[in-house]
């Protein structure tokens, strides 16, 4: 039946008067609460069409990268403050600073004109903000003041720049992730006064074991005589980073000693970082499964809003009449392709009724989530200029042999037998000359399958190993060439070629990941949760600036680096004499100080490692003050004990989601209709080189010149859902939930859904509980 006889239909069921049907300010707000329920977006805004027009303004991606340009100036001028690595002139980084503060103070006014007064000033994200530009105001009046007459004083408000990177409304991931943190701390807290407690015993013990012996450790210091001493070099003892170290002096003296220092690592390293682990996993999965009850609640309330907004009566029902469901669609998702759009409509309106019901509607935020891929499946190029010479016997046979398995798993074997003599010496002019065979192989295996099939489809977006496979091989071939022009010129050998080649031969292994199934299953659902560990990636980032730049500000010019020629005293205590002797300058750790931003995150980095840590600690303890150590020990508690195990949590969630859950309602939905239409084509066909040319054949059972026929005429358009990427570890919880509300069931009030704790009744949902 016509699309627009259907929609007539609905008209004369139940006529509607110019004023009930939707505007166009209408469709606007419809599509806002659609987008918002994709994107899990949580902003209350004002429904005049002003706001709306600005709200979508406010979401526009050039505002968006707008924002984060300036949020990443901001940050990146501690490269360019003293003490720097690129230095420039205080006026120019304090003028830079204000444009981005006048920058954010803008993008803040935009966000009060779209929201209502009382929820904007009710938001402690807005508050932040502006303290925060007030602050920084204070402190570039006050420094620059200072600086005008060669007073120096310390840049504070430096530490409070990641501020807007976190309570933008565009970083509600790294939001989630520090909730979760700081969710996690109660629990956590007695389990740690518990573990410092447990320390402090053992300190006692050590003092009256052993500092009354006069025992001396290998530097010849007093070996335990300090509480505080003691209790810091078990703290560390916990990390492993001073073993044996620590008890060594102890051991030598009488073996029986070596029992209290076995006794203390099991119980402080073994059990309690377990349990440390434990608590912070089960608290860190209580807080997430409330975080994502909540999105799902409220996906509902802005889903049932649209649907609200757009819905006319027809019969005793309320429903969303097509013409107005495609309009919405075109709004929400202006790129879709009209196949697209027309396959989204037949699911959702399964009877071709001419309009959709509500459950169908709700489903909307869902079916946009899903990326379905259109195929245009097209004759291979020279199939077109030469159809005999392709279509010739010897020609099929050849394809028939690149598409067979056997074609994969001999260059699979080809490429081990390659990382075999890439482990060989090089010298050997035998194994040079077979590298040139080897690369030949590769080209000629690159080139047959070109032939087969259409470089098109080859070389598609999605087709990622197919795009780094051919661009290994033709670089490695360039760099080849070159390293062997530049030998063959007898003028100089060039180091930096020959390296490239060798890395990139190392690379080509990685082909192997593709033709191994676990692998890919693997590399697919560490992709899959990419997203979410960049989450964690910018969580880890906050912190580590936040201690860079007070570590900058108390520790910068204490430690510096020589150049290895530089014989100076100096050089050997790394500029301060109160490094004379220490494990720091013995070690030549003095590249390891906090001069520059890009040198105090590398420490950082070292911090995180705990290899060694407690020789910086006590190096930095020495040219300041003992009280130095606490900064040292509290960057362990917080990125080691704390986000390294909430990231640990959330990668173990990840995985046990991802290898439990099957397609969804929604998914399934699509594929069965994708096959109903007959335009369906499964996503494993086109990995391992099958592409849709040769699926179009095999599927359909068309063999022979009879085949070659019908294959010409059925060349079309042809669709599947994409890579599971879009599976998120939040989408796919999400969706746990969203199958136990039932479709009739409208949800609680917004301020309810936004108060939900864990200690509130939830929906039931075993698949919850059986992933972990």
């Amino acid at each position: 039946m016509p699309w627009a006889g259907r929609a007539a239909r609905v008209s004369r069921l139940c006529p509607q008067s110019p004023e009930d049907l939707p505007t166009r300010e209408d469709l606007l707000l419809a599509a806002a609460y659609v987008l918002d329920a994709q994107y899990n977006r949580n902003v209350p805004f004002e429904t005049s069409p002003q706001a709306i027009r600005l709200y979508y303004f406010y979401n526009h991606w050039t505002t968006q990268v707008a924002t984060y340009f300036f949020i990443c100036v901001d940050l990146a001028l501690a490269l360019f403050e003293e003490p720097a690595l690129f230095p420039l002139p205080f006026l120019a980084t304090s003028i830079a600073e204000i444009l981005c503060l006048t920058a954010f103070f803008g993008r803040l006014i935009h966000f009060a004109k779209i929201t209502p007064q009382m929820v904007f000033w009710k938001d402690t994200k807005n508050i932040c903000i502006m303290v925060t530009i007030v602050l920084t105001l204070i402190d570039l009046i006050i420094y620059g003041s200072l600086e005008s007459i060669n007073v120096r004083s310390i840049r504070w408000s430096r530490a409070l720049r990641p501020v807007f990177l976190i309570n933008f409304p565009e970083s509600r991931q790294i939001r989630r992730a520090f909730r979760s943190l700081r969710n996690t701390l109660p629990d956590i807290l007695y389990v740690f006064l518990l573990f410092m407690f447990s320390v402090l015993m053992f300190s006692l013990m050590a003092l009256k074991l052993f500092g009354d012996r006069g025992l001396k450790t290998a530097e010849g210091s007093p070996y335990f005589e300090n509480i505080l001493e003691i209790a810091f070099e078990l703290y560390v003892l916990v990390t492993t980073a001073n073993s044996p170290d620590v008890m060594m002096p102890a051991y030598d003296f009488n073996w029986w000693y070596s029992l209290y220092f076995i006794i203390y690592i099991i119980i402080n390293t073994y059990i309690f970082m377990s349990v440390f682990l434990a608590v912070v996993y089960n608290n860190y999965r209580k807080h997430l499964k409330n975080e994502i009850r909540k999105l799902a609640y409220l996906k509902r309330h802005k889903m049932i809003a649209a649907f609200n907004v757009l819905k006319v009566k027809v019969g005793a029902d309320f429903v969303v009449e097509e013409a107005q469901w495609r309009r919405l669609a075109q709004v929400v998702a202006p790129d879709m392709s009209s196949a697209h759009l027309e396959l989204l409509l037949r699911i959702s309106d399964e009877g071709q009724k001419g309009h959709v019901d509500k459950m169908n509607f709700l489903r909307l935020a869902d079916l946009l989530n899903i990326h379905v891929v259109t195929i245009s499946i097209k004759r291979h190029p020279l199939e077109a200029w030469m159809p005999r010479v392709y279509q010739s016997s010897a020609s099929l046979l050849v394809q028939k042999m690149v598409r067979h398995r056997i074609f994969v798993w001999v260059f699979d074997v080809i490429i081990l037998i390659n990382a075999i003599f890439i482990a060989l010496d090089e010298k050997n002019s035998l194994i040079s000359y077979a590298e040139w065979l080897f690369l030949s192989l590769y080209i000629i295996e690159i080139l047959l399958k070109l032939y087969t099939y259409d470089p098109k489809a080859y070389f598609e977006r999605k087709q990622f190993w197919n795009w780094f496979d051919t661009l290994i091989i033709i670089a490695a071939l360039v760099a080849t060439v070159a390293n062997a022009t530049i030998q063959s010129a007898r003028e100089y050998n060039s180091q930096q070629i020959l390296d490239i080649v060798l890395i990139l031969r190392i690379l080509r292994l990685l082909r192997v990941i593709v033709s191994i199934q676990r692998f890919r299953v693997i590399v697919t659902t560490l992709i899959n949760i990419g997203p979410a560990m960049l989450t964690f990636g910018g969580l880890v980032f906050v912190v580590y600036y936040v201690f860079a730049i007070i570590g900058m500000e108390v520790f910068h010019g204490k430690v510096q680096f020589f150049d290895p020629n530089f014989t100076a005293p100096d050089a050997l205590v790394c500029g301060n004499p109160a490094l004379q002797g220490s494990a720091f300058a013995r070690g030549r750790y003095c590249k390891n100080n906090f001069n520059d931003l890009a040198s105090a995150f590398t420490v950082l980095t070292e911090l995180t490692v705990v290899n060694q840590w407690h020789v910086l600690a006590n190096g930095f303890a020495l040219v300041t003050h003992q009280a130095a150590k606490l900064y040292f020990i509290l960057f362990h508690i917080v990125v080691v004990i704390l986000i390294v195990n909430i990231f640990i949590a959330f990668v173990l969630e990840a995985f046990f989601v991802a290898y439990s859950l099957e397609k969804s309602e929604v998914e399934t939905a699509i594929e069965k209709k994708i096959q109903e239409l007959g335009v369906g084509i499964q996503e494993e066909e086109l990995q391992d080189g099958k592409l849709t040319d040769h699926v179009d054949t095999k599927d359909r059972g068309l063999h022979g010149d009879d085949g070659d026929n019908k294959r010409k005429a059925l060349k079309g358009l042809y669709c599947r859902i994409a890579s599971k990427k879009y599976r998120t570890v939040d989408a796919l919880l999400q969706r746990m939930f969203e199958s136990e509300i039932a479709p009739e069931n409208e949800g609680s009030a917004l301020d309810e859904i936004l108060n939900f704790s864990p200690s509130d009744m939830c929906p039931k949902n075993p698949n919850f509980e059986n992933s972990a």
